[in-house]
């Protein structure tokens, strides 16, 4: 009979406490080399969020609309990307916008990841449900706590399912010229940004797991007034590409702000407000985002950083703060009259990708994009925020054409706070 080895009691004390600290090390060796070497985890989900019954709809500042019918599903879509420890997740919204007090309640009920880390942006559609308790004129407010409740819900179940099926992934990142008769600025013709940037990711059996299409302008084609609830050209967009390649669509709406908008004009005629119309260039979107992205060659590197911060903007319109004030919300304005809110700058690869709590005007759009330093530069507009139109000083109030979008912006230096904290998160990472 072979005799157990005696060891005395402080060795073993002594050896289990080496081998513990050999095993600890050993174990983050491992983990450092699989974070070098791992590659990224994508995952995507949608939730319909049509209500039923249906609620009138807005399209801005003012009482919402009835409407009789919906044509396509509003929904909210999530795509999420991790590298290692580091998790973003996209959500779009078909929504005119989708202000941080209900984002703040979505991402408290996602304990995954850090709330700062959750980008929740709107598409702008004026044929849905308003979500932010606007005036109706007669001292109520057109929104449904009920249905925002719902909202809220089906969106962080559509987080946590997004995270909860994050695969091995390759991304593809590439910006290209959309081209076709898609959108216009009615202010000036020609000053709207055609670029259009797409990421794509794709599993190891070569399936598109999601398709994000970035892209500036306004989704009105129908508008609140013709009793639709409807995406509007969103919904045409992310079908088509889902029929064409698989996987789930998402829109992030750019730098649309006065006034980017769908190009249905008719000759002689008035804009065509009609369901084939949005059809029509929701599918040419579509096709553009699909051939631009199919000329990126080579999958984007895998890196990805995440970047928050807190700015605050002064409150210097009367119509913008009765709105703040009004609303069931009961948005947060400081003692020294300022609003605050979130800006993020996303290291996804080669690119960079910068919010915009609100619509920025092209030339705003245009700035900061030049002042990027990614291959691909996107702006993620009505992002964390949507606080009416972002412009700069010298177009504040300064022409009887901006008098509108003028009313509808928080003050005259909402852009130039918007670009200088930009620039200086941008300064970081350079």
């Amino acid at each position: 009979m072979v005799k157990p080895l005696q060891i005395p009691e402080e060795s073993i004390t002594d050896s289990i406490m080496i081998g513990l600290r050999h095993l600890l090390l050993g174990i983050a060796c491992c983990i450092a080399t699989a974070a070098s070497e791992q590659g990224f985890e994508v995952g995507v989900a949608l939730r319909d969020v049509t209500p039923s019954p249906l609620l009138p709809v807005s399209g801005g500042i003012g009482p919402s609309h009835p409407v009789k019918e919906s044509r396509g599903a509003l929904s909210v879509r999530a795509m999420a990307i991790g590298l290692g420890r580091t998790k973003v997740v996209f959500v779009s919204s078909d929504f005119l916008g989708f202000p941080s007090v209900l984002g703040d309640r979505v991402r408290e009920k996602v304990d995954w990841i850090p709330g700062d880390h959750i980008l929740i942006g709107a598409t702008h559609t004026h044929s849905a449900p308003d979500c932010y308790g606007f005036s109706d004129g007669s001292g109520g407010h057109g929104g449904d706590a009920a249905y925002w409740d719902f909202v809220c819900s089906q969106m962080a179940a559509a987080i946590r399912s997004a995270i909860a099926s994050m695969q091995p992934a390759t991304i593809r990142i590439q910006t290209g010229e959309a081209t076709g008769k898609i959108a216009y600025n009615y202010y000036a013709e020609q000053l709207y940004d055609p670029r259009c940037s797409v990421i794509q990711a794709v599993n190891t059996q070569q399936e598109v797991i999601s398709t994000l299409v970035n892209y500036a302008v306004h989704p009105e084609v129908l508008g609140s007034n013709v009793g639709i609830c409807s995406p509007d050209l969103v919904w045409p967009l992310t079908e088509r590409i889902e029929e064409k390649v698989g996987g789930v669509a998402l829109f992030m709406n750019g730098a649309q702000g006065g006034m980017v908008t769908a190009d249905n004009r008719q000759p002689g005629a008035e804009d065509m407000r009609t369901w084939v119309e949005c059809l029509r260039i929701g599918k040419r979107l579509a096709d553009e985002a699909l051939r631009i992205i199919d000329t990126a060659d080579q999958p984007t590197e895998a890196h990805l950083k995440v970047h928050t911060r807190q700015v605050a903007f002064p409150v210097e319109s009367a119509e913008m703060r009765a709105v703040l004030e009004a609303s069931p919300l009961e948005f947060r304005v400081d003692s020294r009259n300022r609003i605050k809110t979130t800006l993020n700058l996303v290291e996804l690869g080669s690119s960079q990708i910068l919010t915009i709590p609100g619509e920025a005007l092209p030339n705003i759009g245009y700035y900061l994009k030049r002042s990027m330093s990614g291959e691909h530069n996107m702006l993620f507009g009505l992002t964390n925020d949507a606080f009416g139109y972002m412009m700069t000083r010298v177009d504040w109030g300064s022409f009887k054409r901006y008098a509108y979008i003028t009313r509808v912006s928080l003050g005259e230096q909402t852009g130039e706070i918007l670009m200088a904290e930009a620039l200086k998160m941008l300064d970081r990472v350079h």
